[in-house]
């Protein structure tokens, strides 16, 4: 080991004489944030659900979050095989829209088995919004309507993307991309047959608001005959 002005640097350290590295799982394992930022009672909810997450949504919106509007999409085939994905909400009514290819793994399951679950995870409020329902295609005018919103080159992507499909390499992507910009050079880009959205209504919406010790606040909302009751749930 050479030393240098009395100091000595890792770098100078034979290889066998390097401290050793934690393992990933002790270090996951060690990774603990303790949550301070407030609570939930259900005095603060909103009498509607919807109502509740816009609320919620305006205060990930007002904090600048990355992508407040991103949110987990899991679903199952018939035979009950879950996956999950990230996609984007794009508007908010009596549900959950979102679009995207119908040909993809989350499209084929959609038509299996309607029952789905999203979850937005807004850590930096120490949030996060749990939605189970059943997701519904969207009318081919209100998919075309949204579709013209995009910007182009995600218009081309939509055509030129396969998604889902097994693909050779990237170039053979970025010339699928290419072409279809060729293709639609001096015209407008057709909205795909297979492109599309869904509207998830809910059946249930949980709130959930971290506390300190891990006991944390979860409220959810439940659909009923009469209406949406609530319920308190053990964290």
């Amino acid at each position: 080991m050479s030393c240098q002005g009395g100091e000595a640097r890792l770098s100078d350290v034979e290889p066998d004489e390097q401290p050793a590295r934690a393992e990933p799982g002790a270090l996951i394992a060690a990774l603990r944030h303790e949550y301070s930022l407030g609570g939930l009672d259900v005095a603060d909810l909103a009498p509607d659900p919807m109502m509740m997450f816009g609320r919620w949504l305006n205060d990930a919106l007002e904090a600048e979050l990355h992508e407040p509007n991103a949110m987990v999409v899991a679903t199952a085939d018939a035979q009950g095989h879950p996956s999950a994905r990230m996609v984007l909400l794009k508007a908010l009514d009596d549900g959950f829209v979102f679009f995207t290819n119908r040909g993809s793994r989350k499209g084929h399951e959609l038509e299996e088995n309607a029952a789905c679950a999203l979850l937005f995870p807004w850590h930096p409020l120490e949030r996060q919004v749990r939605v189970e329902g059943d997701a519904t295609l969207l009318g081919r005018d209100e998919v075309e309507r949204y579709f013209r919103t995009r910007p182009r080159g995600a218009q081309l992507g939509a055509v030129a993307s396969l998604q889902s499909q097994p693909v050779g390499s990237r170039a053979e992507l970025d010339a699928a991309h290419l072409a279809a910009e060729a293709q639609y050079a001096d015209r407008e880009v057709p909205v795909p047959a297979h492109w599309g959205g869904y509207r998830v209504v809910p059946e249930s919406i949980e709130f959930w608001q971290g506390r300190a010790d891990r006991m944390h606040d979860r409220l959810v909302y439940l659909r009923s005959e009469a209406g949406w009751t609530i319920q308190r749930l053990a964290p």
